[in-house]
């Protein structure tokens, strides 16, 4: 994967404008703009980790300091999707391993989306198949889809307090149904900590986007050495 550090100036500009164009919740710009990354011949994974990684954290200090609302966070989740859309499918299906499945989605009562859609991202790119339920789901929705698509794994954020009993409730929904065993869940959110996710029983946790491609491709035996 090429590092920002061997981008050409033009190739850094274009990565910046789309980073800004995110921050600015504009859905319309952002998609441009990704498009104009792949002009510049920058990579699309390494465009996505750089530029929606990077705008994620502002988008979130922004929240965090009062500058910014629910309205900016759902909007520049909109605007991520946007660019992401264009990035992935520039990802060359070569780079892919063996198809595995994740179904991704923010818990019931949450309505945060920048994180797991960042996550989302990065699975895909990962060589995932990831099919994305959205922000307030419902843990019947989680388990109900998980079954349909056959999936290997469950993932599930939420980025309020209030709402992480959601993710012990999958869990024990899961174990309830008999169907534990049959699938991994991954936690993740700001508020989720390493001790959090070994307390409710999930199968792993990531500070990160980055971080939580590599354990979901632990979790199934995935190479890591996959779309680099």
């Amino acid at each position: 994967m090429a590092q920002a550090t061997e981008w050409s100036e033009q190739q850094r500009a274009a990565v910046r404008d789309l980073e800004q164009a995110i921050v600015d919740c504009d859905v319309d710009l952002a998609r441009q703009r990704a498009e104009a990354v792949l002009a510049a011949g920058v990579d699309p994974v390494a465009a996505m980790r750089e530029a929606l990684t990077r705008s994620a954290e502002t988008v979130h200090e922004r929240f965090d300091i009062g500058e910014y609302f629910l309205a900016h966070l759902v909007l520049a989740g909109d605007a991520m999707t946007a660019a992401s859309e264009v990035l992935e499918r520039a990802v060359p299906k070569s780079s892919l391993q063996a198809r595995k499945v994740v179904v991704i989605g923010t818990v019931e009562a949450d309505l945060h989306s920048v994180g797991k859609n960042i996550v989302a991202m990065m699975l895909r790119s990962g060589g995932f198949e990831v099919y994305d339920l959205g922000v307030d789901v419902k843990t019947k929705a989680f388990i109900e889809k998980a079954r349909d698509v056959n999936a290997h794994i469950i993932a599930v954020s939420s980025l309020l307090t209030t709402t992480l009993p959601y993710q012990r409730e999958l869990i024990e929904d899961l174990q309830a149904a008999g169907l534990r065993g049959r699938f991994k869940v991954m936690v993740g959110g700001g508020p989720v900590t390493p001790q959090w996710a070994e307390k409710i029983g999930a199968d792993g946790w990531g500070h990160d986007a980055s971080e939580a491609l590599a354990v979901a491709r632990r979790l199934v035996g995935l190479s890591q050495e996959v779309a680099r």
